[in-house]
């Protein structure tokens, strides 16, 4: 049974976030504090992890498969989570999947205090950890509809924006701060602490049990949310967009040649521009008060998708003027700089991030307002899907290109294929303009 939700405050027409789900659902709140600091731990150990594979080892190609071996769990851990979050308690299915992630996190830190380390024992736990991560992940994202009213749920969605921020900004910057100066096992550890905060959120919250239909979990649970999908034309278009943009705008992968050869300042420039992208996130989250206000969900991500593949022309650009030399010092490399350049390519970049930002803003709200609750942990689970694939075909796509031609080309073109192909895929789908979300419909 489900406690009741006190009266929503009547919304203050300013440009700052939208702070009312904190104060029409306390359970909200605990999870809402829980999720970010378990989140900022849990990159934490994402990065004590890769350092420490790197140390264990002196090679790249190590550190890569950190991330490429957990692929293929999380995404059908994901799936799998989702069928599990439509079939159960959804509070029983986060808290045991939170558990395992506590517990390979607790098991790093007794491997890392005890010096038993392992290259493989770092692997295995990553995996575990990933995978069920993804299993939280998608519980949460279909249990927070059931804690706030409808019209609150972009102010959630802004919310888990400043989460990410925080994750995204600081997490990576204070792992490397704890590994220095403190080590492995003390880093591991102040995961453990932190991620017993989730456990706060989670335990207190009611009982969350799927509403409608029930599927048992298993492969006509997954042919029923595909089912759903098929015939889900707003839905479907959102997961397609978001393929696009993150296939053709995410250069990342381009980082730390840029830094290296381009624009010079070596890894200190592509912690910078990495660091950009969740400012802008992070920033756009304390300006949302507008977004919330916004009934055309369909209009606003395809604005803000093209606003984020403008801007990632607009990177390529900067790109682009660095190779021809402009504003360069006498030599570039790791210990000389292109500052101009830098500067602009970071403000660049902090565009894409809060234009990306808001489009998961008005993506996440019409999934879960639109979405049966009977779906909900089914299409979250298939969103991991899109979610995890689409940075690594965009990392793809950016190698392989940038190796062939240059590397300001994969951004200068993508963004133009980003503005281009959003376009003709809305005006093909015009009933994705007239979304109100006032009226969902998915």
């Amino acid at each position: 049974m489900q406690r009741p939700m006190k009266k929503v405050p009547r919304l203050r027409r300013d440009h700052f976030i939208d702070l009312r789900p904190f104060a029409v659902s306390p359970a909200f709140t605990r999870l809402w504090i829980g999720s970010t600091l378990a989140g900022l731990g849990g990159q934490l150990t994402i990065v004590a992890v890769m350092l420490h594979v790197y140390d264990l080892t002196g090679d790249t190609f190590a550190v890569s498969m950190v991330a490429v071996a957990g692929l293929v769990p999380m995404i059908i851990a994901g799936l799998y989570g989702g069928m599990l979050a439509d079939a159960f308690d959804r509070r029983l299915v986060a808290l045991l999947a939170a558990v395992v992630t506590f517990a390979s996190t607790l098991l790093l830190a007794i491997l890392a205090w005890s010096q038993l380390e392992t290259v493989w024992w770092l692997y295995l736990l990553s995996v575990v950890n990933s995978a069920a991560n993804s299993i939280v992940g998608a519980t949460k994202s279909a249990i927070t509809p059931r804690l706030i009213p409808r019209e609150l749920l972009p102010a959630a969605a802004a919310l888990q924006g400043i989460t990410v921020g925080i994750m995204v900004m600081a997490g990576p910057a204070l792992a490397g701060v704890l590994v220095a100066f403190a080590g492995y096992a003390w880093t591991y550890t102040i995961d453990v602490l932190l991620m017993s905060t989730l456990f706060l959120g989670l335990w207190t919250l009611p009982s969350i049990r799927p509403e409608g239909a029930v599927v048992k979990p298993g492969l006509e649970s997954l042919r029923d949310g595909l089912r759903f999908l098929r015939h889900a034309p707003n839905i479907r278009l959102q997961y397609i967009l978001d393929i696009i943009a993150m296939t053709f705008g995410h250069p990342l992968a381009l980082f730390p040649a840029i830094g290296a050869v381009l624009l010079g300042g070596g890894a200190i420039t592509t912690g910078a521009l990495t660091a950009s992208i969740a400012v802008g996130a992070f920033v756009s989250s304390l300006l949302s008060g507008p977004v919330g206000r916004v009934r055309r969900h369909g209009v606003g991500i395809e604005r803000a998708i093209q606003v984020f593949g403008a801007a990632t022309v607009l990177f390529g650009a900067v790109l682009a003027a660095a190779a021809l030399g402009w504003f360069a010092p006498p030599v570039v490399d790791a210990d000389h700089a292109n500052i101009t350049l830098i500067v602009i390519a970071a403000i660049v970049l902090a565009v894409t991030g809060a234009a990306d930002n808001v489009s998961a803003i008005y993506r996440s709200t019409m999934m879960q307002a639109a979405v049966p609750d009977a779906m909900r942990g089914r299409l979250q689970g298939i969103f991991t899907v899109v979610v995890a694939g689409g940075p690594r075909i965009g990392a793809l796509y950016a190698g392989v290109l940038a190796t062939i031609t240059a590397l300001w080309l994969p951004p200068l073109l993508g963004g133009f294929i980003i503005v281009g192909l959003v376009g003709l895929l809305v005006r093909l789908n015009p009933r994705f303009r007239l979304y109100d979300a006032q009226h969902p419909v998915p």
